[in-house]
């Protein structure tokens, strides 16, 4: 096998390694890419893709939403709960915990803790966007040297 794409896969495990001991990923993106076959080869990328994509969305709306002389909280904790459960489906736990305290703080009516933490909502998405892109970046350059990413080393990140 040629050296050159047997130190991209020690990156790209050693990447993954990364993103799960720090808590940007879990379980649950391994569990996402055992749904990806040769049938589906891009289906991680797809799901990932719409998750960002909804998210910026709902980013948006919520940044928009808390300006409002009258602010609609159950609209927003509403919002935030959709940003949770995508972030629990692909794997963010880190998006998803700032998720839940944004909603305390909804139900709580409390406009100073939603400001705030929507603020974290946001670094967080951006801290996951950015480790996934370039995750899928390693990934594209393992298969166009040839490679494959073997899923025994999605499954020994987690032992």
């Amino acid at each position: 096998m040629d050296v050159g794409l047997v130190q991209m896969q020690r990156r790209l495990a050693d990447y993954m390694n990364t993103l799960f001991k720090e808590g940007i990923l879990d379980s649950q993106y391994l569990e996402l890419h055992e749904l990806q076959d040769e049938s589906n080869p891009g289906f991680v990328v797809e799901v990932v893709s719409l998750f960002l994509a909804d998210s910026e969305k709902l980013l948006d709306d919520l940044s928009r939403d808390l300006t409002q002389q009258n602010v609609d909280f159950k609209r927003a904790h509403a919002q935030a709960q959709k940003m949770k459960g995508s972030s629990c489906s692909i794997g963010a736990p880190r998006v998803k915990n700032a998720c839940i305290v944004f909603q305390n703080f909804c139900q709580e009516k409390n406009i100073r803790g939603c400001l705030r933490y929507l603020q974290q909502m946001k670094q967080e998405f951006v801290l996951v966007k950015s480790k996934l892109e370039a995750l899928f970046e390693l990934e594209q350059q393992v298969v166009a040297a040839g490679g494959s990413i073997p899923k025994m080393q999605l499954i020994d990140l987690i032992d």
